[in-house]
C-alpha cells in the first residue's frame, strides 16, 4: 500500500533572524498571488489591475507627491505604535487620538485671522501633538489606576472621539456659511501647512516624518530610555530587577504613541483637509498597526511600509474609477497582507519538514 508523507512544523532551535525580515516579503508575494486570484474571480485582467496598484502610484512626480500625503500620516502613528508595541502595551485606539489631535489642532487654526502669522501652523502641531497625549493619557490613567485593558479601552475611545467631532461639526463649529453641511469654516491661508512644491499637495509632512524617524531609531536603539522600554516588554521580570520602571514605561509609551498620532491629525486637518468634517477618520489608525508589524517594528522598515499601504490606498481609488471595482478592496488588501504576514511570521519560530511514512 503506497503511504505518502506529509509536511509538517518542526520548532526550530532560535528563532530565525533570516525569516524573521523575509516574512513580510513572503507575506507580500501571497498578497499579490491572492489578489490575482481575487481579480480574476471579479471578472477583471488580473495585470491591469495590479498595475492600477503597484505601478499607477509610482508613475510619475505627481502621483509620488500623492503618495506621499498617504504615507506621513501612517510614518507617524506607526512610529508612536511601535514604541507601544515594542514595551508590550497594545495601543488600539490611534485612530480616536488622531482625530483628538486634527480636533485640537483644528481648534486652533479656527481662531486665526487673517493678521495671523505663518508661525501659527507651529501653534496647530503642538496642539494636535496634546490632543493626542491627552486621549492616549485617558487610556493610561485607566491601565495604570485600575488595571483596565488598554485595548478596550484605547479601541472604546476611538468611538468617542467620532462622537464628539461630529457634535462639534454638526453643532458648535459648524460654518454659519457652510449651506448647512457638517463642517467647520475652512482654514484660512495663514494656517494652511506649507507645501513642498506649488501645484502638488505634498507638505512640509515629509520632513517631519523624516525627521521623526531618525529621531526614533536614535531614541529605541541609542538612549538608555528607549532601552529600559524594549527590556520592560521583553522581560517585565528583568526590568523590574534592573529597576527599571514599568509604570513610566507605561505612561512615556501611550504618550508618545498618542502625540504622534495626534500629530498626524493635525497635519491632516491642516493639511489636505483644509477644516474639519466627520470624514476626518478614514482608518489611519488602524493601517498603521499593520504599517508597524510589517515594518518589523523599526522605524526603516516603517517607511517601506507605510509606502506599500498607501498604494493599497491610492490602488483602491483607482480600482474604483478605472475598473468598477468598491473601495472597500483597499481593507481587502490590507486584511490580506496582514493574515498573510501572520501566517509567514510563523516560519519564525518553526521550520517546515517533510515526513517520511514510517
Amino acid at each position: 500500500m503506497l503511504r505518502l508523507g506529509m509536511l509538517k512544523l518542526e520548532m526550530r532551535p532560535q528563532p530565525s533572524r533570516l525569516m524573521s525580515w523575509l516574512s513580510p516579503l513572503i507575506a507580500l508575494v501571497l498578497t499579490v498571488l491572492i489578489g490575482i486570484a481575487l481579480f480574476s474571480l471579479l471578472g477583471k485582467d488580473p495585470l491591469k489591475a495590479l498595475q492600477v496598484f503597484f505601478v499607477e502610484p509610482l508613475r510619475s512626480g505627481y502621483a509620488l507627491a500623492e503618495l506621499s500625503v498617504k504615507a506621513v500620516p501612517l510614518v507617524l502613528i506607526a512610529l508612536g505604535l511601535a514604541v507601544c508595541f515594542r514595551s508590550n502595551l497594545w495601543n488600539i485606539g490611534a485612530e480616536g487620538q488622531f482625530v483628538l489631535g486634527a480636533l485640537a489642532g483644528g481648534w486652533v487654526a479656527m481662531q486665526a485671522d487673517a493678521q495671523s502669522s505663518r508661525g501659527i501652523v507651529l501653534l496647530i502641531l503642538a496642539a494636535g501633538v496634546a490632543g493626542g497625549m491627552a486621549w492616549a493619557a485617558l487610556t493610561a490613567l485607566l491601565r495604570d489606576r485600575f488595571n483596565a485593558n488598554e485595548i478596550l479601552v484605547s479601541l472604546m475611545l476611538v468611538y468617542v472621539a467620532e462622537m464628539l467631532l461630529s457634535w462639534l461639526v454638526y453643532g458648535p463649529w459648524k460654518d454659519p456659511q457652510g449651506y448647512n453641511f457638517p463642517q467647520t469654516i475652512t482654514f484660512l491661508a495663514p494656517t494652511k501647512i506649507p507645501r513642498l512644491v506649488d501645484g502638488w499637495r505634498m507638505n512640509i509632512g515629509v520632513l517631519v516624518a523624516l525627521a521623526a524617524v531618525v529621531a526614533f531609531t536614535l531614541f529605541l536603539f541609542r538612549t538608555y530610555r528607549g532601552f529600559a522600554l524594549q527590556v520592560g516588554g521583553l522581560a517585565p521580570a528583568a526590568a523590574r530587577y534592573a529597576g527599571f520602571s514599568s509604570r513610566g514605561a507605561l505612561w512615556t509609551a501611550l504618550l508618545v504613541s498618542g502625540g504622534m498620532a495626534g500629530l498626524a491629525g493635525a497635519l491632516e486637518a491642516a493639511g489636505p483637509l483644509g477644516q474639519l468634517t466627520p470624514y476626518v477618520p478614514v482608518g489611519y489608525g488602524f493601517a498603521a498597526i499593520i504599517v508597524a508589524f510589517v515594518g518589523r517594528l523599526h522605524p526603516v522598515g516603517i517607511v517601506f511600509s507605510a509606502v506599500l499601504m498607501s498604494m493599497f490606498y491610492i490602488g483602491g481609488e483607482l480600482a474604483q474609477s478605472r475598473l468598477g471595482l468598491p473601495k472597500s478592496l483597499t481593507g481587502v488588501f490590507q486584511g490580506l497582507l496582514l493574515f498573510s504576514l501572520l501566517a509567514c511570521d510563523t516560519l519564525i519560530a518553526y521550520r517546515i519538514r517533510w515526513s517520511r511514512p514510517s
